[in-house]
C-alpha cells in the first residue's frame, strides 16, 4: 500500500509512523507513507494556501487550486482521495477495514476553518472525522487514521489474527485479558483462564466482552444487538 499525506505541516511526518509497528512495516515495504508539502503546489512565491472565506467570517479557508492540483498530480486509476473533516463520517474500525484493502490512499491533511468546497467536489471521495471534536489541523488525524488502516494489512502484525480478535472488530469491545502471575496483591487471574479448557474459555471471553459493551458503550451494545437480530431473520429466511 502506498499513503500520500498531503499537509501543510511534512516535517510532523513520519513522526510516530516512523517507530514500532507502522515503523518496521515500512521498513519492509510492506507500506509507503510519503507527506507531501502542499505549498509545492502553489503558484507564488510566498506559497499561499489560504484565503479569506466569502461572504466573511472567522478564520481562513484551504484555497481550491493548490489542492486541486497536488491531488490530481498524485492520483492514480486505484487512488482513493481523503479529507480529515470535522463534519465527515465517523472513522470506524470498519471503515480502516475498507481502506486496508485499497492499494493507494491519498490523505488530505484539513487545516485551518475549513476547505474550499469546490475542492472537495472536484477530487475528494470520503471525508472521515475521528470523533465530535475539533483538533488544530488534521495531521493528527491523518497519522491515526494510517496507523488504524496500516496495521490491518496482511502480514504487518506478528499474527494477523490479532487485528481480528481485538475491540470493535466483532462489534463488541474486548474482553479483559491476564498474564503472569497467576496472583498479585490479592487479585487472581480468573480460573476459567487457568482450566485449559478452550471452549468453556471463548464462552467466558464472549460473554465479558457482551457485558463490558452494554455496560461502557450502550450506543454499540444496540448497533450488536440489531446486527444479531438482522442475521437470526436472514438465517430463518434461508431455512424456510
Amino acid at each position: 500500500m502506498r499513503i500520500d499525506i498531503v499537509t501543510l505541516f511534512p516535517e510532523m511526518f513520519p513522526g510516530p509512523l516512523g517507530e514500532s509497528i507502522i515503523g518496521r512495516a515500512a521498513a519492509r515495504d510492506l507500506v509507503r507513507i510519503n507527506a507531501v508539502d502542499l505549498r509545492k503546489y502553489t503558484d507564488d512565491a510566498r506559497g499561499t494556501v489560504d484565503d479569506k472565506p466569502y461572504g466573511g467570517g472567522p478564520g481562513m479557508l484551504m484555497k481550491v487550486e493548490p489542492l486541486v492540483r497536488a491531488v490530481e498530480d498524485l492520483r492514480g486509476d486505484r487512488s482513493l482521495v481523503i479529507l480529515t473533516s470535522p463534519r465527515g463520517e465517523r472513522f470506524t474500525q470498519a471503515a480502516a477495514g475498507e481502506l486496508a484493502r485499497m492499494e493507494h490512499l491519498i490523505v488530505v491533511a484539513g487545516h485551518y476553518e475549513g476547505v474550499d468546497e469546490r475542492a472537495i467536489e472536484l477530487v475528494v471521495d470520503r471525508e472521515f472525522s475521528l470523533g465530535d471534536f475539533v483538533l488544530t489541523s488534521g495531521n493528527l488525524a491523518a497519522m491515526v487514521m494510517a496507523d488504524a488502516v496500516v496495521r490491518l494489512l496482511p502480514g504487518v502484525l506478528g499474527s494477523d489474527e490479532s487485528s481480528v480478535d481485538e475491540s470493535h472488530s466483532s462489534g463488541l469491545l474486548e474482553y479483559p485479558q491476564y498474564t503472569r502471575p497467576p496472583e498479585f496483591r490479592g487479585k487472581k487471574v480468573p480460573e476459567i483462564l487457568l482450566s485449559g479448557d478452550h471452549g468453556r474459555v471463548d464462552a467466558w471471553r464472549r460473554a465479558q466482552s457482551e457485558r463490558l459493551t452494554r455496560e461502557r458503550r450502550p450506543d454499540l451494545w444496540e448497533i450488536y444487538l440489531k446486527t444479531m437480530e438482522e442475521g437470526s431473520n436472514e438465517h430463518t429466511r434461508q431455512d424456510s
